[in-house]
């Protein structure tokens, strides 16, 4: 007898069909049954298998399976729906496959390969209560998932089931909402996380590239140390949501929500992004990126500079905003130094020596911020190169050691190593150590606007023309509305100068300038380039205004003493051209 007793097990059963199938067939037999092949092939297929499970049969347009654990079960459904839902996005309303859903946990009879019993009958039931792209489970079920998977629930009472005996107690799953987690403290710094990219395609190709692209800029923004990241792993977990981005900035406990989406066209790829303050809700940025999947790897690495680059100031100037807007007294080491920054960018000889007061203070608040004593030494160094004030030998000493401290205490800081790079080149006329900071800050940040543009300047110091054209080039690209773009438009001109282009020169400097009217270098090459084009009057009136707003810079002799480029013939031909503008040779 023991031979012929059946098998029996308790298993997670799931029921799914297709709401709506038989009109959709009848409309359009040939495109809804391939459709649904290709669903079940590419995406429910390799789910099922990703969560332990296994497709019992289909028949029609109806699936049945098996978990051996009620929690697999229901992420399985889930991400099926969610899945499903992406995949048909494409297509009218009226024409998309929706699934219904049910599932039960209880005991079924095994039958080779086949199962069968009371369990199987209860989740096809619950299937027929679910709403399109719906999901309906048994209390048994739901007692098996509440605690362990962030779902909202709610209960539709006991139903009495058709061919079941005992009433059972039935759960509508809310698809796309989670329940809502804890809210978390916003960290000290700027905080962000990066959603999932909406995959608008209908391809699930393209859900690699999309998700490829989020991990890409996540990468790309973690590497800015004042900036808090979420981690992928998390901000994935809203992955096929519609969230609420205000939600999401109180679960993960950020300020900034960055979320876009890809949309495929044939081999043309549009990708949009977002950024919002998920504190308020409100809409900081917002562009757009087109290219071709020619090579897809080119097309992320574009995308990701392009969203980094453009974000990155923008967050910049928020912090800036809502620093000034705290109140005195509840002033950390960051606002402190965001403070600063907001004077220093004005780029007057006020503005900028009242910044320095801001960034002595963010260093005595906070002595192991790196930033603080990197931007102090560059502000110092911009006061004397551009000719506001002089600078004694004491004041050059003090200025080196405030680039060497950020160095010792920033040594994976890409800010600090940057702008200490920057003091080291100017004032300290060491070129190798200068490009070897700004070399490594950017193999730790490659995204950095600062750090090609010093790369730019550093190299016209040593001559080399043409990698300086291309490293600040590159700067703008990354970065064009930087606030301190104008340097990077200013190094373009002054390589042109020293090719001879001096038309080109003059149009990148009159472009630095109008950006800054305060900037010293486009005064000195503007100058000397009218003056070689044979421009005298508009040198005259350069070198005038020179002379009336750089104090420090009256002459030959003061500007030459703060020049650092070492080509002795590429120096002559600047000097050469201010002398004939008018500059005279002492003060």
């Amino acid at each position: 007898m023991g031979e012929n007793r059946a098998r029996r097990r308790l298993a997670a059963i799931v029921a799914a069909d297709v709401s709506g199938y038989s009109r959709l067939v009848g409309e359009d037999e040939e495109s809804t049954v391939a459709r649904l092949k290709t669903l079940t092939r590419e995406r429910i297929d390799p789910l099922v298998a990703e969560h332990a499970g296994r497709i019992v049969k289909t028949a029609g347009d109806g699936i049945l399976m098996e978990f051996a654990s009620a929690v697999d079960a229901i992420r399985c459904m889930l991400d099926l729906q969610r899945a499903v839902t992406a995949a048909e996005a494409i297509h009218p309303a009226d024409r998309r496959l929706s699934f219904r859903i049910g599932a039960h946990v209880g005991d079924i009879i095994v039958d080779d390969d086949d199962i069968h019993g009371d369990g199987v009958n209860v989740a096809a039931r619950l299937e027929a209560l679910a709403e399109p792209g719906g999901i309906c489970i048994s209390a048994t079920a739901w007692d098996q998932v509440r605690d362990r998977i962030p779902i909202q629930a709610e209960s539709l009472g006991e139903k009495q089931l058709k061919n079941i005996a005992r009433p059972i107690e039935v759960w509508r799953i809310v698809v796309g909402a989670s329940a809502e987690r804890p809210a978390l403290p916003l960290p000290d710094k700027p905080s962000i996380a990066v959603l999932p990219f909406q995959n608008m395609s209908g391809d699930p190709e393209q859900d690699y590239f999309a998700d490829g692209l989020v991990e890409e800029v996540v990468t790309a923004l973690s590497r800015f140390h004042w900036l808090f990241v979420i981690a992928r792993n998390s901000s994935f977990t809203y992955k096929g949501e519609a969230v609420d981005v205000k939600r999401v900035s109180r679960e993960l406990g950020v300020r900034y929500v960055l979320e876009g989406s890809v949309r495929k066209s044939g081999q043309k790829v549009r990708i949009t992004g977002q950024l919002i303050d998920g504190t308020s809700g409100t809409h900081l940025w917002a562009d757009r990126f087109d290219g071709t999947l020619g090579d897809i790897f080119d097309l992320q690495d574009q995308v990701t500079m392009s969203v980094v680059g453009a974000i990155e100031p923008k967050l910049t100037r928020v912090e800036i905003e809502r620093a000034r807007r705290k109140p005195a007294g509840s002033l950390n080491a960051y606002d402190l130094y965001l403070r600063g920054l907001f004077l220093f960018y004005q780029f007057t000889a006020e503005s900028m020596a009242a910044s320095l007061d801001l960034f002595d203070q963010a260093m005595a608040a906070d002595p192991a911020f790196a930033a603080a004593p990197a931007m102090a030494a560059y502000c110092r160094q911009r006061l004397v190169v551009h000719g506001v004030r002089a600078q004694s030998p004491e004041d050059e000493k003090q200025t080196i050691a405030l680039a060497e401290r950020a160095l010792a205490i920033g040594k994976d800081d890409a800010t600090a190593l940057i702008y200490a790079g920057s003091i080291f080149g100017n004032i300290g006329r060491d070129q190798d150590l200068a490009m070897a900071c700004v070399e490594r800050g950017l193999r730790l940040n490659p995204n950095a606007f600062v750090g090609w543009q010093n790369r730019g300047w550093l190299d016209l110091f040593r001559g080399d023309t043409e990698p300086a054209i291309s490293a600040l080039t590159h700067a703008l690209r990354l970065s064009p509305f930087d606030p301190l773009a104008h340097s990077a438009r200013g190094g373009l001109g002054v390589a042109f100068f020293f090719l001879g282009r001096f038309e080109d020169a003059v149009a990148h400097l009159r472009s630095a300038m109008d950006e800054n009217p305060s900037y010293a270098p486009a005064h000195w090459f503007l100058a000397a380039a009218y003056a070689h084009l044979e421009r005298d009057d508009e040198a005259r009136r350069m070198v005038a205004r020179l002379i009336e707003r750089q104090p420090a810079s009256r002459s030959l002799r003061d500007l030459a003493g703060k020049l650092p480029f070492k080509d002795p013939i590429q120096l002559e031909l600047l000097l050469g051209g201010l002398r004939k503008a008018g500059l005279p040779e002492m003060s």
